[in-house]
């Protein structure tokens, strides 16, 4: 999403690349769910998305040339050699790495191939010397190249790995700011190298910090870590999302609330904060909220109608939902909250003989009954139904809620309502009597 809004900021061209060369981890769930979620955010790209694996050829185009020219070369130490090496190295208390044996200039006489074993392929790394960057949120990074073993560019089967796919991209399309997580840091000396043996210059690169948990540990599923429909799903809306996101880790001023196109006038990655942030999930909801209460009502009303579909409500079989969105936008966090807490504008209510006992005393019967007769042929707004329910508690010596509070479950099956005028108002004089007849005759 930074990668993004800079991209906007700055009128530039952002690309979508797929990296899918771990087979593995990229299949074709894992990146329908890249493409969903950045087409529910309006992640909008100008190129791609481009797949690594539909690249090879220029890959191996490319390896072929560092070969010939002595930038890479064949490594034949097996997967074994190679932990038992580590082992050895890590029991001495040095740092586990790949020690160079097949390199050109370090082959001993005789070293010859072993039959039957496939290569991977190498860069060969500077030996001296070291590699620094400025990076955009984290500032000045240096790496010490003997710190550098040499990186396997292609595994045996001729498959070229991530670090080596990314430089061929980055030179490819021309990219000039690689803005991503700060687990790559790591990676970014070598493919600086690498890109600097192929005769170019590394782009401009932005680490961002780690988001972790409101405990601050590792962020997982505990926490929210799940996919990102899984808020769409849950009714959260995509803008409310993106401002949240931001907020983790960058800042305008005091700003919490703010739309799309404020993001993006106002996005500078100097002031994205290099400590790692926070996932609160109360934040979430208070700043989805926030938007619902933002949103005009007909938009809103488009919002949850797909939710009480889903909730089992048909929208058509009772109030428009715009309406009933502007009366629950302020109780409810979520599309999902909204459309549950609307359950009674478009089913009737589950009343008990129980429930009724408990909640209609028997002192503000009559009021009640009175209330039914006067709502047969008064005019059906609210200001006349507010009147009307303060008239019938005063002429039986009851105060307001001692009528309200039982007509309320009455007509909805619960004593929590938005303002009782209005739900009634929106309900319909037919429902809503009908429902008083049936809940007092329990």
């Amino acid at each position: 999403m930074f990668a993004w809004a800079f991209a906007r900021r700055h009128k530039g061209q952002f690309i979508l690349r797929i990296e899918d060369t771990d087979v593995e981890r990229s299949t074709p769930d894992a990146i329908q769910a890249i493409l969903d979620g950045m087409a529910w955010l309006e992640l909008d790209y100008d190129e791609g998305p481009y797949y690594q694996m539909q690249r090879m050829d220029r890959y191996r185009e490319v390896l072929a040339q560092m070969l010939e020219q002595g930038k890479a070369y064949h490594c034949y130490m097996s997967p074994a050699e190679l932990d038992a090496l580590r082992a050895e190295q890590t029991s001495r208390g040095e740092k586990p790495r790949y020690d160079g044996r097949w390199r050109p200039e370090n082959l001993k006489a005789g070293q010859h191939p072993p039959p039957g074993v496939g290569p991977v392929v190498r860069f060969k790394n500077p030996a001296a010397g070291s590699v620094a960057w400025d990076d955009q949120v984290k500032g000045r990074i240096e790496f010490a190249n003997a710190e550098l073993d040499d990186l396997i560019i292609a595994r045996s089967d001729g498959t070229p790995t991530y670090n080596f796919c990314v430089v061929v991209d980055d030179l490819d399309m021309k990219i000039t700011h690689v803005i991503r997580g700060d687990d790559h840091v790591n990676n970014t000396p070598r493919q600086i190298n690498m890109i600097r043996a192929l005769g170019a210059e590394p782009p401009v690169y932005g680490h961002l910090p780690t988001v972790l948990g409101a405990d601050g540990t590792k962020l997982s599923k505990r926490h929210g870590a799940v996919s990102v429909m899984h808020y769409a799903d849950e009714g959260f809306l995509a803008e409310a999302m993106i401002n949240f996101l931001a907020r983790l880790g960058w800042a305008h001023g005091d700003d919490e609330i703010f739309t799309r196109e404020q993001l993006i006038s106002w996005f500078d990655i100097a002031h994205v904060n290099p400590a790692p942030a926070r996932f609160d999930i109360d934040k979430l909801h208070w700043v989805n909220h926030e938007h619902l209460k933002r949103l005009p009502d007909a938009e809103l009303g488009a919002r949850l109608a797909p939710f009480l579909l889903r909730a089992g409500f048909d929208p058509a079989g009772g109030p428009d939902s715009a309406a009933v969105g502007a009366l629950l936008r302020d109780r409810s966090r979520t599309l999902v909250e909204m459309a549950n807490a609307a359950s009674y504008f478009y089913t009737e209510p589950q009343l008990t003989h129980e429930g009724v006992a408990q909640h209609v005393a028997e002192h503000a019967r009559p009021a009640l009954l009175e209330l039914d007769e006067s709502f047969a042929a008064m005019p059906w707004q609210r200001e006349t139904i507010a009147a009307a329910l303060k008239e019938a508690a005063a002429r039986h010596g009851l105060k307001p809620p001692e009528v309200m509070m039982p007509l309320r479950y009455l007509v909805a099956g619960t004593p929590s309502t938005p303002t009782l005028d209005a739900v009634l108002s929106l309900l319909g004089r037919e429902k809503v009597r009908a429902r008083i007849a049936a809940g007092l005759a329990l």
